[in-house]
């Protein structure tokens, strides 16, 4: 026990501090940053007002493939693959190959007069996952998109909980949403502590409900999009180093740190410390081994990222610190990525005042760069 707690100390202490000094100088209104094009198209327009198996496999883990991800038609070249140092990383889920499976509907849950909501489920390799899927009235082909929510303690979870708003008026605005639950959450199989805690788990669940989306006839599967909030926008960002060119654009809201560190000293050592540890015991501390928590952040591959990403944020957000959107703002325009940070004085992490603000500059965002295609 001795041992255990001199290792946590050590991990608090050598773990960096958050990025407090980049300090944003905002006006009275949402203000934008915004990066030069990579790779073709236009930059968003500023808004105005390796190694051996796990020993601890992954459940439901696609085949690995040698060949990377694929890319849709036009899309600019991602980064090489870089060298797997663990199982358990962003480099060996780049290597995975994902197949697409049919979505089955569970229950109908309502009818709107503009869609209809479902309870569905999709699989993933050898994971079943639950969700809800929103389905346009018409015939379409609609653009479709995935969305990731935030933390929620997987034990009180329920079917579709989160994001609410987003489904409902991305749905209206005619997309079809397929908002999944995680392994481990709602009707979904259940999920190991490491693909939890890495959100490697996570990733792949959202990777395969892109395929899985884009497998409906309703589905025009040449304009997609992904968006995700809080952790949810870590998932997006995983997602995006992990399989370029699965979406055609991206959103994060309130999105936690590009940096697995951050988190773990911002959230998970005070809230889940036996995770932490857990964490330490088995792969070292960071000071032992940097590359394996490197190699778990998106930001260190940010230059694999080929598709536009809008992020929203407030300057008071008291879950994650504005200083983390602004660090990984900057470091999508220094990886050459079509990127555009919208910043909202004073909003907090619920975006509750600029909500609307902010959704409507995200359907237009998307009409945008799926008409640049």
């Amino acid at each position: 026990m001795r041992r255990r707690t001199r290792w946590l100390a050590a991990g608090l202490l050598l773990l960096p501090l958050v990025a407090c000094s980049e300090d944003a100088t905002p006006g009275p209104e949402a203000t934008s940053t915004s990066s030069a094009p990579s790779g073709g198209g236009s930059a968003p327009s500023s808004s105005t007002p390796g190694g051996s198996a796990p020993s601890d496999p992954t459940p439901g883990s696609p085949t690995p493939s040698a060949t990377g991800p694929s890319r849709k038609p036009g899309k600019p070249q991602a980064a090489a693959l870089p060298r797997v140092g663990s199982p358990f990383s962003l480099p060996a889920l780049m290597r995975e190959k994902f197949r697409g499976s049919p979505i089955r509907q569970v229950r109908v849950q309502a009818q709107t007069d503009a869609y209809t909501r479902s309870e569905v489920t999709y699989r993933g390799g050898d994971v079943t996952v639950s969700g809800v899927l929103l389905r346009p009235r018409g015939r379409g082909p609609f653009p479709g998109i995935v969305l990731n929510h935030g933390y929620i303690e997987p034990s009180i979870y329920v079917t579709g909980q989160g994001l609410a708003r987003e489904q409902d008026y991305l749905a209206r605005h005619g997309f079809v949403v397929l908002h999944t639950d995680y392994r481990g959450h709602a009707a979904s199989d259940p999920a190991g502590p490491l693909e939890r805690e890495t959100r490697l788990g996570y990733t792949r669940d959202t990777i395969n409900a892109v395929l899985a989306l884009e497998k409906e006839p309703y589905v025009d599967p040449g304009r997609m999009a992904m968006l995700g909030r809080s952790m949810g926008g870590g998932v997006t960002l995983n997602a995006l180093v992990a399989q370029p060119g699965l979406v055609d654009a991206a959103v994060v809201y309130a999105s936690v740190s590009s940096r697995f560190l951050d988190n773990l000293r911002h959230f998970t050592i005070p809230g889940r410390p036996e995770a932490a540890q857990a964490l330490f015991d088995r792969f070292g501390t960071p000071r032992q081994e940097p590359a394996f928590y490197r190699q778990l952040s998106s930001r260190t591959y940010f230059d694999r990222i080929t598709e536009p990403v809008l992020m929203h944020h407030g300057t008071n957000d008291e879950s994650c610190p504005f200083p983390w959107a602004r660090t990984t703002a900057r470091l999508l325009k220094a990886a050459g990525v079509r990127s555009r940070l919208d910043v909202y004085p004073g909003e907090m992490h619920s975006f509750i005042p600029r909500w609307q603000d902010s959704i409507e500059r995200t359907v237009r965002f998307l009409r945008e760069q799926f008409r640049a295609r």
